[in-house]
């Protein structure tokens, strides 16, 4: 599958976060934009350098109106080790069945691990940019803020 392109729907999921709670992308529709990045796996070098970018710049992006949601493949336990390890403030999802990571086509073939994908989502739920630099770890956060009009710190 390939990844879902600018001015498509963005597919709504149901999942829950590493604070427990039940997040759904159409909780957002028409009042947040929503940043939806896809890392290949916690606790990874290029991974940690992208949360941490993504984590420093929480605050910009949520004064820009978005909100910030993670996602790897890896299992839901991990993956919170990592948010606290990290110290994240936003939403981290363990995608270890591949449900979103299919939804959006960021799973590669055969390393079942998902591609370093970002995706921009109005507040109508219209996918608005993507974003898929796979070496190129900070470009995600300054492509985000550019495309969020968020101010520079």
């Amino acid at each position: 599958m390939t990844l879902l392109k600018v001015g498509q729907l963005a597919p709504d999921f149901d999942a829950v976060d590493c604070r427990g709670e039940r997040v759904t992308l159409s909780e957002y529709r028409g009042k947040r934009k929503v940043v939806l990045f896809f890392f290949p796996r916690a606790f990874t070098p290029a991974c940690t350098l992208e949360v941490r970018n993504f984590r420093d710049n929480h605050a910009r992006i949520t004064e820009a109106g978005a909100e910030l949601i993670g996602v790897s493949v890896d299992r839901a336990e991990k993956n919170c080790k990592f948010a606290e390890a990290e110290g994240l403030q936003f939403r981290l999802i363990g995608d270890e069945s591949r449900v979103i990571s299919e939804l959006y086509g960021v799973v590669w073939p055969v390393l079942r691990i998902d591609r370093r994908a970002t995706f921009v989502i109005d507040e109508q739920g219209v996918i608005v940019e993507v974003i898929h630099h796979e070496v190129q770890v900070y470009r995600h956060l300054e492509d985000v803020l550019e495309r969020i009009g968020a101010v520079k710190a």
